[in-house]
């Protein structure tokens, strides 16, 4: 008997998107993330197509991108005016977009396309950095503005067939976003930052746990150590459930490929692969 070889899965991945155009402005404080984001696209095979879940869209729904050519959503504040005049030309993919509400509505959660929305920093920013050529088509997939992490760990399940059609999924946050701790002086947050870093790597890396334990341990990620200090508000850490939820079927151990200082406070990205 000759052995058929296993099917190709498209990676799942968490990042930091760091704070608004800063990245791509030269600030020092987002060097390292800017290098990271660089170099991780170089090691992972082409995707035909790219999903993002963005930390900056909520909606009552799952709602995704359907316009052939969206336009950007400059959705951050006080910058000098090139920060205003960032092009990011990539083009959607309404197909994509429509067999996307199918999967996300035949797992009974509902779902509309939307066509005029364009995309927000938190798409273009870091694939700015990781696709700079914006020659591969891109959807976005919204937050529910319920924030319920069962339900985007479920959202995630509802796309894991993405994976099989070479699309990338990016889940686009960052793991601490305390916004008021961001730059703060001295050492003040770094034992809850890492208290809450280190539970969130055990959680999403380590071997130990079941999936059923595992997906336990996200859904009440409030009881982490230092949770809500690390996340007063969780929009920029849902992104991870829908991430694991859609990797977790096939992969449910990620990765670690990036744990460094973003603006004074340590952050992590995950890689499901």
């Amino acid at each position: 008997m000759s052995n058929q070889p296993s099917e190709t899965l498209s990676p799942v991945l968490y990042i930091p998107h760091g704070g608004g155009p800063l990245p791509v402005m030269g600030d020092k404080e987002h060097e390292r993330m800017v290098s990271f984001l660089k170099g991780i696209a170089k090691n992972l095979s082409e995707p035909s197509a790219i999903l993002v879940i963005s930390a900056h869209w909520e909606e009552d729904q799952a709602t995704i991108t359907s316009n052939s050519h969206p336009e950007l959503i400059y959705d951050y504040y006080g910058f000098p005016e090139r920060a205003y005049q960032i092009r990011y030309p990539a083009p959607g993919h309404p197909q994509l977009a429509k067999a996307i509400l199918e999967m996300i509505t035949a797992n009974g959660i509902s779902a509309k396309l939307d066509e005029q929305r364009g995309f927000d920093h938190g798409m273009f920013i870091p694939l700015m950095l990781m696709y700079p050529q914006a020659h591969i088509p891109c959807l976005q997939l919204s937050l529910l503005k319920n924030l319920d992490p069962g339900q985007h760990i479920n959202l995630g399940k509802a796309i894991t067939s993405l994976r099989k059609k070479n699309v990338l999924i990016v889940g686009s946050g960052m793991s601490f976003h305390n916004l008021k701790r961001f730059f703060s002086s001295g050492n003040d947050g770094n034992k809850e930052n890492d208290e809450f870093d280190s539970w969130l790597i055990e959680t999403c890396a380590s071997r130990d746990f079941l999936p059923d334990e595992r997906e336990q341990r996200l859904i009440e990620w409030e009881k982490a150590p230092s949770a809500r200090y690390c996340h007063p508000r969780e929009d920029h850490l849902l992104p991870l459930h829908v991430c694991y939820g859609a990797a977790c079927i096939d992969t449910p151990t990620a990765k670690v490929v990036f744990n460094q200082e973003i603006m004074g406070k340590r952050v992590t990205s995950f890689l499901w692969q």
